[in-house]
């Protein structure tokens, strides 16, 4: 018996009746050998890990556009937060920790430069639109390894796909990053700003503090216990009704205070004209455009503008405001 195959077996004696088993995975997009130490769900993460998308996440926004100080999150210390906190709840749950990580870890490798801003201005004017959940898939499935992705299993492209408000994932490991991802963000998402001088800890509603927490750390402790609380023992993930209601609220006050804040998003302006400029230059140059992003477009039967969303998302910031500089921004003229 493999070491694999001894982790397998462990699972099935010592996970919950309700979690998803590596053994039991439905498969890759291609059949491929078993590893003879990883776990399907393990060596799935090891891949997202070792990706090159995963890397660039570290110079993406997540709310505050290019930061002065060293302490705001980035679009990589929000996953690394999804991932512990999903991380504990698996566990206290008995479900799979691996496959909760590998989701984890995936859910946002599909996100274009200036956080959300660069995503709403590539859904904007793309024709078929663009939405970052679908993207990470794409990322996985196609865009890593030079065109041949990672080829995970089903229960982690399911998990990364059905990441959003509006989506349900198969497994309850999925559900699980689903409800911790707006755990982690609203949670790292009001320190920044406090540490910005936006908001104070005394300026949420009486109503929803009197449930969930007067400061981060009770907010943070009362929503991961009430949902470990809550979904002990059941087929599915979720919270109690009180918990609910207050974190709805919560979330409606963060966008009214902190995502739409005129100062903290003063230039999400200019980074969604930034998106645009570089789109419609590449789909007028597309002959400019990586040879691996049309290679694929061209191989599936695609339009080639999803070549140009490919490499316009795979940007992190830094690389997106030196690009438009180089290409929209005229420099001096020396003399020899």
């Amino acid at each position: 018996m493999t070491i694999r195959e001894e982790l397998e077996e462990k699972e099935k004696e010592t996970l919950s009746p309700y979690a998803a088993r590596s053994a039991e995975s439905k498969g890759r997009l291609n059949q491929e050998l078993p590893c003879d130490i990883r776990p399907a769900f393990q060596r799935d993460r090891d891949r997202i890990l070792h990706s090159k998308a995963f890397r660039r996440l570290k110079d993406k926004t997540q709310v505050f556009l290019t930061p002065e100080g060293d302490h705001y999150r980035t679009r990589l210390t929000h996953t690394l937060e999804v991932s512990q906190i999903a991380r504990t709840v698996a566990k206290a749950l008995d479900l799979n920790v691996d496959l909760t990580e590998a989701i984890a870890l995936g859910h946002d490798l599909g996100h274009t430069p200036f956080g959300h801003a660069g995503e709403r201005a590539l859904n904007r004017v793309s024709k078929g639109g663009f939405i970052h959940a679908k993207q990470s898939l794409r990322v996985v499935d196609f865009l890593e390894r030079d065109g041949r992705g990672l080829n995970l299993t089903h229960e982690v492209r399911d998990g990364i796909l059905n990441h959003g408000t509006e989506s349900r994932p198969e497994t309850l490991e999925g559900r699980i990053v689903r409800l911790t991802d707006k755990i982690a963000y609203m949670h790292h998402d009001m320190d920044d700003a406090i540490r910005a001088g936006l908001v104070r800890d005394e300026d949420i509603p009486r109503k929803i503090s009197s449930v969930v927490g007067k400061n981060l750390s009770e907010r943070l402790d009362c929503f991961i216990h009430d949902m470990i609380i809550e979904s002990r023992g059941q087929n599915d993930i979720h919270f109690s009704p009180p918990v609910e209601e207050a974190m709805g609220a919560l979330r409606k006050w963060m966008f009214e205070n902190v995502y739409t804040n005129p100062v903290a998003k003063s230039q999400e302006g200019k980074a969604e004209q930034l998106v645009e400029a570089l789109f419609r230059y590449f789909c007028d140059h597309r002959e400019e455009l990586p040879e691996e992003y049309l290679k694929l477009a061209v191989d599936r039967g695609e339009d080639e503008e999803l070549a140009v969303c490919d490499h316009i998302s795979s940007m992190t910031d830094r690389y997106a405001i030196g690009l438009y500089e180089e290409l929209f921004i005229p420099v001096p003229w020396l003399e020899k």
